[in-house]
């Protein structure tokens, strides 16, 4: 009997011992302790990365607290992450939860950055928000994408750099460009040349050039003083330019008149050209003038007045017939 209970006694002692250092393991690995005083909070998060159960809550580098518990939301789109926040650390409103990391491969956490402490305490059963955590997984698969995106670009580039090749510096291509430049380089040389001769000209037929040039500029002189003149005239007659433009403006309105007179019928002209027998009597009087003067241009006045002076004698030497 004695045997066995001191086997049942050392047994016990081992257990109380083991239970005793894994406390203390917990209490110097995450520097927590089961008899301190918490309060909880509820985190929520849309992605909690790679947090887990019993990692630290840090406010300003100094642990305040662990995290206990994860809860899935029922739609699955959010996560509500218990808190145990010690009772001596005060949480306000306006300050930020994150979850980061430590260091690149290091444990997550949730780091609480106090701001300006203006807004109320945070009490238990609050549920503050978390920003979101950076996803290492999903920031690969963006430098993945943007990778694949400059491969694509670099691949369209590289086939831009061989049609440039294959179009444009190919041996055809490269033997015009040469010939065009030969061709601008003889141009060149000819425009040279011309100016040249151009420079030459101008400094051979210099006293000509300087005359033409006054002859140019004594006639635009003499244009402006018959300028100057023609307005001075203008000036000093305007008056009678005036009346002269209303006579000419009067003579047009009588000689219109006198148009609707004629062709209307009235006066004289008007008569003449309205009236047929009139216009006959005009016409053969027309003809016998044009016959006259033909006589006259063929035979001279002096005849014509001779002829007619002897037809005036013979009939007045011609006898008489005695009346019975």
């Amino acid at each position: 009997m004695n045997n066995k209970r001191l086997e049942l006694k050392v047994g016990l002692f081992a257990f109380i011992g083991l239970i005793v250092l894994a406390v203390l393991l917990v209490q110097f690995s995450k520097g927590t302790s089961l008899f301190k005083p918490t309060y909880d909070l509820f985190l929520k998060a849309s992605n909690i990365g790679e947090l887990k159960t019993r990692s630290s809550v840090l406010m300003s580098g100094v642990q305040i607290g662990t995290v206990s518990d994860f809860q899935l939301g029922p739609e699955g789109t959010n996560v509500t992450i218990t808190l145990k926040i010690y009772k001596k650390y005060v949480i306000h409103q306006d300050a930020r939860f994150l979850i980061e990391q430590s260091g690149f491969l290091g444990d997550h956490y949730v780091a609480i950055v106090p701001r300006a402490n203006e807004g109320e305490i945070l009490r238990a059963g609050d549920h503050p928000v978390a920003e979101e955590a950076l996803n290492l997984q999903e920031v690969a698969r963006s430098a993945a994408g943007f990778l694949k995106r400059v491969d694509q670009t670099a691949k369209s580039l590289d086939d831009a750099i061989s049609d440039v090749r294959r179009l444009v510096l190919n041996e055809e291509t490269l033997t015009n460009l040469s010939s065009a430049v030969g061709n601008a380089r003889v141009a060149s040389e000819r425009a040279v040349v011309t100016v040249n001769n151009i420079n030459s000209l101008v400094e051979t037929n210099s006293e000509s050039v300087a005359l033409a040039v006054s002859n140019l500029v004594y006639f635009s002189q003499q244009i402006t003083e018959f300028a100057a003149g023609l307005k001075e005239m203008l000036a000093t007659n305007g008056t009678e330019l005036n009346a002269s433009l209303k006579n000419i403006e009067s003579s047009t309105v009588v000689l219109k008149n006198v148009l609707e007179d004629v062709q209307s019928g009235k006066g004289l002209a008007g008569t003449v050209l309205r009236n047929d027998q009139l216009a006959t009597n005009v016409k053969i009087i027309a003809a016998n003038l044009s016959v006259t003067t033909s006589n006259l241009n063929r035979l001279g006045l002096w005849h014509f007045l001779w002829h007619r002076e002897t037809s005036a004698t013979n009939t007045s030497l011609a006898p008489k017939k005695s009346s019975k």
